[in-house]
């Protein structure tokens, strides 16, 4: 329990100074967004580059990648499924309650975890690596083919996507350095280690900041968001779990790597592109800050029974 709670210990109290500087306006009103911002445009380009271009696309392959996969996939057409039948939401808006419901925060709290808690960060890059290739295109197509669906240029645009979002093109860009086997000099590592370091601490204080946002007032937008962060927190994990145990036979770190990372909270990344695309924003901002509150407990909670 002593290990748990030191591993969790530095993530919760740099999220907790976020939220004071936000909730008293220490640093400003716009500081939030401009770290967000700082974090997403620049520091963790540069980490996600530097992590991806160490990495090995084979490592996909892994039956706990499958799991962690298949678990997403599920909750992902959950998702969907509920904002079409059950919110009546438009496409694109289905789009990013589906994210909202499914896509974890592998960036800025799992790579924390993984170093805390998992001693390892094998895993939680492979998971990365699956969400940026497969599934934010699938995302962002979805979105694309709705807002843009009555003006010209919507392919032009979906070519574009990796030039114009800088996660993913950082993450293209170290994917590709990876496949073909290059080794970058110091002179190119240095600067992105430097910049790169600073990119949990920042999103996890500006994630904290972030905290102190009024949620949904309305009974069916909490009705909804209930369910989005149910699938979230709760289903995710279990349906990893149960695929992982009974149908893989995963056990041990295995097992508790693929649960752990299924159970992290909806990344911002679904407030980002809900901003950038100007749809709803309250749902995936609400959806984030439920789901990492709850994940204060529940990741505590499948560290203990787990690891």
């Amino acid at each position: 329990m002593h290990s748990v709670v030191s591993g969790f210990l530095p993530i919760w109290i740099i999220t907790a100074f976020g939220w004071v500087a936000g909730r008293f306006t220490i640093l400003g009103d716009q500081a939030q967004q401009v770290l967000g911002r700082f974090a997403f445009t620049f520091a963790m380009p540069s980490l996600l580059f530097l992590t991806m271009a160490k990495s090995r696309p084979g490592e996909l392959a892994k039956p706990g990648v499958a799991v962690f996969a298949l678990s997403l996939l599920a909750v992902f057409a959950a998702g969907l499924v509920a904002s079409r039948r059950l919110f009546r939401r438009k496409r694109a808006e289905q789009a990013i309650g589906a994210m909202a419901a499914s896509y974890v925060n592998s960036a800025n709290l799992g790579i924390p975890v993984a170093v805390h808690v998992l001693h390892d960060t094998s895993f939680i890059v492979a998971a990365a690596l699956f969400q940026m290739l497969f599934i934010t295109p699938l995302i962002l197509v979805l979105i694309e083919l709705d807002v843009h669906r009555d003006t010209g240029g919507h392919r032009l645009r979906l070519f574009q996507l990796p030039f114009r979002n800088p996660v993913v093109g950082a993450s293209a860009a170290g994917v590709a350095v990876a496949a073909l086997g290059l080794r970058l000099p110091a002179e190119v590592t240095s600067p992105l280690t430097i910049l790169g370091g600073g990119a949990v601490p920042a999103a996890l204080f500006a994630l904290g900041m972030s905290l102190t946002a009024r949620a949904a007032a309305d009974p069916g937008e909490r009705a909804e968001r209930a369910l989005l962060v149910t699938l979230k927190t709760a289903v995710q994990p279990l349906l990893a779990y149960v695929l992982g145990r009974w149908v893989f036979g995963l056990g041990g770190h295995d097992l508790f790597a693929v649960v752990l990372c299924a159970a992290l909270p909806t990344a911002q990344n679904a407030f980002i592109f809900a901003s950038e695309y100007r749809l709803d924003t309250a749902l995936p901002r609400d959806t984030v800050l439920l789901s990492t509150l709850l994940s204060m407990a529940t990741l505590s909670l499948i560290a203990v029974l787990l690891g």
